[in-house]
């Protein structure tokens, strides 16, 4: 089926979803935009990418875009937000392609979209941000305006300069002579200082070391005439030590009597976390469909031998018992490389859910009698630690199943006899599961990445059933962290929301 036909066909399928999505998944201010506004902005958003995709026309892409930023921009929503929202198309209509439509035409299919979706991304957050940076811009003038004013009324009152920027959200700054002079109470909250602490400080102390040279030059450029950028990106260091991304706009003023930059800066760490989330939900797309395609061509001739290894297994005129066991070998290595084909082809598919009404405990409970057997084989102590008064909430039992059974065989292989796996689970606002075990651990530096697809330091492993582990809490809008368990062992801890309503 052509592309033009599946999306005419799924039209009004896919803006549906498209709204659901944004009601449930964006953002609370999407999740607060009556569905009748939705309906207008997800069926013009979908006539553009549909005129993109299959007439390779984007000017309406661009009349969307044109109208969507004004009409956020008034509403109040970020940057990111408005991202994330076009992003949803991708996830609804890839699992519609990939049933509809096969090889060189499903692959042309996604890299268009793609292609698609980069342009109206890229296009949108530009002019996002001319929106944008205009607006600051008009501000940032009007502010000048009313402080030369006022400053004439009062003369240089600098009460008065207190008075026109303290209830500003973004955090607003005067630099003379490299130290602060003045600052709102947002920029002495942004930074982690009083404002006692902040007046008097030196500018190039708020600043990280890796964007020191390039905000000091800058600074001595716009001091001595020279052409310098109003808008710039930058790492602010926080009272704690900690470092974050912020964004300045700045401008030449005189504060009593002498030079000074003013500048208004905000934070800009949200925006940059999407960012990446886009790039990161852009690679493992890429990932996915390569390891589809290399699971499926795999997968037939293993299946083959391994049928046709059962059927001599199955002949009684071996030479010895030693060949007997070579064949045993083989069959049960077949059966490995078809659970390692399965756990890839998992995660590649999108995961999709049957929600239904459960208790947590009933869960673990069901994954550990499916691992009886390797249990009781290396004679290990389960210790439950389950609260009682734990709600039930709207899980899939399948998929947390599986996410269970796969943490616990982490366990389960790093054991040695007679080892300890304990469960705790508990409730405050949201359900908690605490598994944790005695095991060997593993070293520091690997902690950050066990949950990166491909990651394992396991000899045959895949490094693909945490990745798996991972998405599916994820869909279930909860979270997964690991660390290392003193003195020695791992903890996996799980957050679930409690969900009680579709």
């Amino acid at each position: 089926m052509k592309l033009a036909d599946i999306l005419q066909k799924n039209r009004e399928y896919i803006i549906d979803n498209w709204i659901n999505y944004l009601h449930t998944h964006v953002s609370k201010r999407y999740s607060e935009r009556p569905v009748d506004e939705l309906k207008i902005t997800v069926s013009k958003a979908f006539d553009a990418n549909y005129a993109a995709l299959v007439d390779n026309d984007l000017s309406k892409t661009d009349e969307h875009i044109q109208w969507i930023t004004k009409l956020r921009l008034e509403g109040g929503f970020s940057l990111s937000e408005v991202q994330h929202a076009y992003e949803v198309i991708r996830i609804v209509l890839i699992p519609i392609l990939i049933k509809e439509m096969r090889g060189r035409a499903l692959k042309d299919a996604v890299e268009t979209l793609n292609k698609t979706l980069f342009y109206t991304i890229t296009r949108f957050s530009d002019y996002f941000q001319s929106l944008h940076e205009k607006q600051i811009r008009e501000y940032a003038q009007n502010l000048e305006l009313e402080i030369e004013k006022r400053t004439k009324e009062l003369v240089e009152s600098e009460g008065k300069y207190r008075i026109l920027v303290e209830d500003i959200n973004d955090g607003y700054f005067v630099n003379q002579d490299g130290i602060i002079v003045f600052a709102n109470k947002a920029f002495c909250d942004l930074h982690g200082y009083t404002l006692n602490e902040m007046i008097g400080m030196r500018y190039s102390d708020l600043v990280a070391h890796q964007s020191l040279s390039m905000v000091k030059r800058l600074y001595e450029r716009r001091v001595a005439g020279k052409d310098s950028k109003d808008l710039y990106m930058y790492f602010r260091r926080h009272k704690n030590g900690n470092i974050f991304p912020t964004e300045n706009k700045v401008k030449g003023i005189i504060y009593q009597g002498k030079f000074a930059v003013a500048g208004i800066c905000r934070d800009i760490t949200e925006r940059m976390e999407a960012e990446r989330r886009i790039r990161e939900s852009e690679r493992l797309a890429h990932i996915g469909r390569l390891t589809t395609s290399l699971a499926h061509e795999i997968r037939n001739p293993l299946s083959s031998v391994k049928m046709n290894i059962q059927i001599i297994s199955k002949k009684t005129d071996f030479n010895n018992v030693y060949d007997r066991r070579r064949i045993e070998i083989i069959v049960q290595e077949l059966s490995r490389l078809e659970r390692i084909l399965d756990e890839m082809l998992d995660f590649a598919k999108p995961i999709k859910l049957n929600l239904k009404p459960i208790q947590i405990n009933t869960v673990i409970d069901s994954s550990l009698d499916v691992l009886e057997v390797k249990i009781k084989e290396k004679a290990l102590k389960i210790k439950k630690l389950y609260s009682k008064f734990i709600p039930q909430t709207l899980i899939d039992f399948e998929k947390i199943e599986q996410a269970m059974i796969n943490i616990f065989l982490n366990s389960i292989e790093a054991l040695q006899k007679r080892g300890t796996i304990e469960i705790q689970t508990k409730f405050k606002n949201n359900i908690q599961i605490l598994i944790s075990d005695n095991g060997p651990g593993i070293s520091p530096e690997y902690l950050p990445y066990i949950f990166d697809p491909f990651f394992s330091i396991k000899k045959k492993g895949t490094g693909l059933g945490l990745t798996n582990v991972k998405r599916i809490i994820e869909a279930h809008n909860g979270s997964i962290a690991a660390s290392l368990r003193q003195p020695k062992g791992m903890c996996f801890n799980i957050n679930l929301p409690l969900r009680q309503t579709p």
